[in-house]
């Protein structure tokens, strides 16, 4: 049973994180993400079926540490935008920050509820949100294009470096996995990420047992 919540709010967190692109760009002049369908709780137009269900139900079912995936990226077109390069920086940010929100709002929700009415199926289902959500902001602001912060980053580097930045995208996603599951002696993404998680969870959770 709390696999199965855990899973679903895994997706809505996923599908929050996007539709937080979506909304900023159409903030900024964009709305193709509203002219694709895309700014809805529905989860049909959002799912990928290996980034949003195969790979994170076999970390899940795997006991991996970290868990992470991701929706079908909303539709955004940089030639509605004013100033493309730091728009799609701040559209980058849009979706960690939204999933740090979530975090502090489980949390909130957990101090509150954990307080009234002590539950051990309840603190670990809104750990674990709280959780999800902070590895989903920290795995999402890895400098490497496409995730998000490869965005900020080109949007704030001088043009040169940001072109070069920018190169790296058609293989972004196989450098990340590459980190991801080899680490070598002088650096593991997957520690990275961790430390940053748990260092997060512990200022909102002061000696909690699930750092």
């Amino acid at each position: 049973m709390i696999t199965i919540l855990a899973f679903a709010i895994f997706i809505y967190s996923v599908i929050l994180h996007e539709m937080a692109h979506g909304l900023v760009a159409e903030h900024l002049g964009d709305p193709t993400a509203r002219l694709s369908k895309r700014l809805t709780l529905n989860p049909l137009p959002h799912i990928d079926w290996f980034m949003s269900l195969l790979l994170p139900l076999f970390l899940i079912f795997s006991g991996s540490p970290i868990i992470f995936g991701a929706a079908k990226p909303v539709p955004i077109d940089p030639y509605n935008l004013k100033d493309p390069r730091k728009n799609m920086g701040l559209i980058g940010l849009a979706g960690p920050a939204t999933n740090l929100l979530l975090a502090l709002l489980f949390a909130a929700i957990a101090h509150f509820s954990t307080s009234l009415f002590p539950s051990n199926f309840l603190s670990s289902l809104l750990f674990y949100a709280v959780r999800i959500n902070i590895i989903l902001a920290v795995f999402n602001l890895v400098p490497i294009p496409p995730l998000d912060g490869g965005r900020i980053l080109t949007a704030v580097l001088p043009d040169k470096q940001a072109s070069a930045v920018s190169s790296v995208e058609p293989f972004g996603m196989f450098i990340l996995i590459f980190l991801l599951l080899f680490p070598t002696r002088l650096f593991s993404l997957q520690n990275v990420i961790i430390k940053i998680t748990s260092f997060i969870f512990g200022l909102i959770f002061p000696g909690s047992p699930f750092v």
